[in-house]
Order: C-alpha cells, then sequence, then structure tokens
C-alpha cells in the first residue's frame, strides 16, 4: 500500500507519532521521562493486543464488534466464579471455553450462515452483554477476589523495571506474526483475505479458516480482559457498550491493515498503537476533555477509512455477501 511516493502508510504513520512525540516533548516537560514513556506503553498495551485481534480477523476480511463485550463479560464471569469459591485454574478453564465458544458462533455464523461480519457481530456482542448481566452476574463491575491474587501479576507486576503487560503485548505481537509469516493456517487466512474465491479455488478450507480467525480473535480477547482485570483488580463490564471497540478498529485501520482484506501485518497494528498511545497519553497530559478526545479520535478514524477506501478501492470480490 503506498502513499506519497514510496512512503507506505505504515511509515507516515510511524513519522507522525515521531513528530508528535517530538511536539509533545517540547510542550509538555517531562513528557519524554523513562517513567511516562513506560506508562505510556503500558497504558496502550492491552489496546495494542486487543488490535492484535481484530487485525487478523480484518486481514481475513472480517471484523469482530463482539470483541470487547466478549472480553468483558468472560472475564467478569471468571471473577465472579473465583469469588464464588470454584479453584482459579477451573474458572479461567471455563471461562476461556466460553470465550471460544462465541468466537466459534461468531465464525460459524458470518462463514456457514453468511450473515455480514459488521451484522453477526454486533447483534453477538449485544447478546453476550445481555445473557452475561441477566443470567451470570448482576453487577456492573466485578472486583478481582483475594483467590485471584495470583493474576494480579500479569497488571501490576515489573520485570526488570518494565511493566509486565509491556512483555505481553510483545509476545501476543511476536506470536501473531509468527502465526501470519509461517504457518500454514496464517497462509489461508491471508489468502482468504485477499480472494477467497480464488483461495477456494486452490483448495483452501475457506470456510474453517473464517471460523478460526474468529475464534483466535476470542482468544487474544480473554487474554486481554484477564490482563485488564489483573491491573486494576476488577473488570467494569460498561466497557462492552463503550467506545472501546472503536479504538481497537482505530489502530487497526490507522497503522495501515486494509478492510478490503489480505493485506497488512501485525507492524501494522504496533504502528497504529504507537500513534494513538502517543496521541491519548498528550492529550490526557493537557487536560483535554474526554469528549474532546473522542472527537478528535473519531476524526482520525474517518479519515483513515476514508485513506483505506482511497488506496483499497473495493471490486466485486470485496462486495461479495460476508463482507464486512
Amino acid at each position: 500500500m503506498q502513499v506519497f511516493g514510496r512512503l507506505s502508510q505504515e511509515q507516515i504513520v510511524f513519522g507522525l507519532a515521531l513528530l508528535l512525540c517530538v511536539g509533545f516533548a517540547v510542550a509538555l516537560p517531562g513528557f519524554l521521562t523513562a517513567n511516562n514513556v513506560l506508562n505510556l506503553v503500558r497504558s496502550v498495551s492491552i489496546l495494542g493486543i486487543l488490535g492484535v485481534a481484530m487485525g487478523l480477523v480484518v486481514i481475513g476480511r472480517g471484523i469482530d464488534l463482539s470483541l470487547v463485550a466478549l472480553m468483558a463479560i468472560s472475564v467478569a464471569w471468571t471473577l465472579s466464579m473465583i469469588a464464588g469459591g470454584m479453584p482459579l485454574p477451573q474458572a479461567i478453564a471455563i471461562g476461556l471455553a466460553f470465550s471460544l465458544l462465541i468466537g466459534a458462533l461468531n465464525g460459524w455464523f458470518v462463514a456457514y450462515v453468511e450473515i455480514p461480519a459488521i451484522f453477526a457481530t454486533l447483534a453477538m456482542g449485544t447478546l453476550v452483554y445481555g445473557f452475561g448481566r441477566y443470567f451470570l452476574f448482576d453487577l456492573d463491575v466485578v472486583y478481582m477476589p483475594p483467590a485471584g491474587g495470583p493474576l494480579l501479576w500479569l497488571g501490576q507486576g515489573t520485570v526488570l523495571g518494565v511493566p509486565v503487560p509491556i512483555y505481553l503485548f510483545a509476545g501476543v505481537c511476536l506470536a501473531g506474526h509468527a502465526f501470519l509469516r509461517f504457518s500454514k493456517s496464517g497462509r489461508y487466512l491471508r489468502a482468504v483475505g485477499d480472494n477467497m474465491l480464488a483461495a477456494r479455488i486452490t483448495g483452501v478450507p475457506t470456510r474453517p479458516t473464517v471460523v478460526m480467525q474468529y475464534v483466535l480473535s476470542s482468544l487474544i480477547g480473554y487474554l486481554a480482559g484477564i490482563i485488564t482485570a489483573a491491573s486494576v483488580a476488577s473488570m467494569n463490564t460498561r466497557v462492552a457498550i463503550s467506545t472501546y471497540v472503536y479504538d481497537v478498529i482505530l489502530v487497526v485501520v490507522l497503522g495501515g491493515i486494509g478492510l478490503s482484506g489480505g493485506k497488512g501485518g501485525i507492524r501494522n497494528v504496533i504502528v497504529g498503537t504507537l500513534l494513538i498511545g502517543v496521541l491519548l497519553n498528550g492529550m490526557t497530559i493537557m487536560d483535554i476533555q474526554y469528549t474532546v478526545q473522542n472527537v478528535i479520535k473519531g476524526a482520525i478514524l474517518l479519515t483513515a477509512i476514508v485513506i483505506d477506501t482511497i488506496l483499497n478501492p473495493r471490486d466485486e470480490q470485496t462486495a461479495q455477501q460476508g463482507d464486512i
């Protein structure tokens, strides 16, 4: 994907992030201190992990609007089961299984029922949130019980002075990159995103591959939820009905992963996360109101989608049923 001659969107976004760093460093004393940089990366590590999950789905020419709702409900249920006396490993296993089941259902609706992904996952996110709040627990905020103490290290621990969530973000990025580059399933995923009909003709199991990408999304989302709960010792389920999922999409599209599928990689997610992290950190230090921040993020997302539409025009393949 080329922008302005030989510069790619990824390179331009990285350059903008560096310019923002320089600008904030000049205008805001202490912005480039080691502590602030670590806090900056730590604050967006969960967003970056969710960005990897969304990025894999978008590369496969899909979208997962249920990602944040599923993360919140599955992890909140896990904490609720731990508080009820269930052993920690068993509660995590059940919560993870629930998340994977919903991910598989998302993929089944998209791949086999051929419901457009944007509608299938939007409906599933609403269903999961309502189901969780009515049948699984009745609190907006579920707190980490004492028996869940071992999980706190994942969100609050440090190794060699670096917060653990940063290591986990790096680990998820490396795993995602290795999956896309070296595994047969990763190559299948990219082939399906690039041209589903051509991939089917060449023998790629297209429908199972679509299901797989949503299962992977739910798996990574559950990990992000565990880290979130460990960071603040609770899970606020109201994040499921917030605009957080659009922040995740912003990271993916801004980084340069084309919505038409088959393009981009984990490096694009990292670059998009870096830019949004710098922007959010600078706006927070400048004490810009949250509503104004949403306006700025919305404008950036709209601009990124327009750029993506120009650079990756939709053809007959991207207009087929089941596309986002």
